[in-house]
């Protein structure tokens, strides 16, 4: 399989490629993992918000994540979010080629993250180190995650 990365601000995107997107985010977050939560909590319609995307030969979206910017105490910061792909392409690397592409865009940024607590050791290659306690958020244990670079 081959796959494309996209990018594009929410406003700029076609009704079908939101709704795709979206849908993958609720397939993964609310039904596989079983949690009723708000995954449309209205930070995709923020100006800034950036979506990325990742599209099989089809065309089908099969990974996402997106990109926020938070004002925290002592600055401005990037924030990653729902990052999440398919089962069908997991451990293809495609969330690692999701990744590189968001980090390209926050480029010398600071950037955070709440990681899923299993999953620190995929962001600590990419250069993040924990930056607090971990948290329980809808059941799932949770460590937020900071990059400086």
């Amino acid at each position: 399989m081959t796959s494309t990365i996209h990018r594009a601000a929410t406003a700029d995107l076609d009704p079908a490629t939101l709704y795709a997107i979206l849908r993958l985010r609720v397939d993964v977050f609310v039904v596989e993992q079983d949690c009723a939560y708000p995954e449309l909590d209205g930070r995709d319609l923020e100006p800034a918000t950036r979506q990325f995307w990742c599209t099989d030969d089809s065309g089908a979206v099969v990974a996402t994540a997106r990109l926020l910017h938070d004002e925290l105490p002592g600055g401005s910061v990037c924030r990653v979010g729902r990052l999440c792909a398919a089962q069908a392409v997991r451990g293809t690397g495609i969330t690692t080629r999701l990744m590189a592409a968001m980090l390209d865009e926050i480029g010398e940024r600071p950037s955070v993250l709440d990681a899923q607590s299993h999953l620190t050791g995929m962001y600590e290659r990419f250069g993040y180190a924990v930056d607090g306690p971990e948290f329980v958020e809808d059941g799932i244990p949770h460590t937020p995650m900071r990059r400086e670079t």
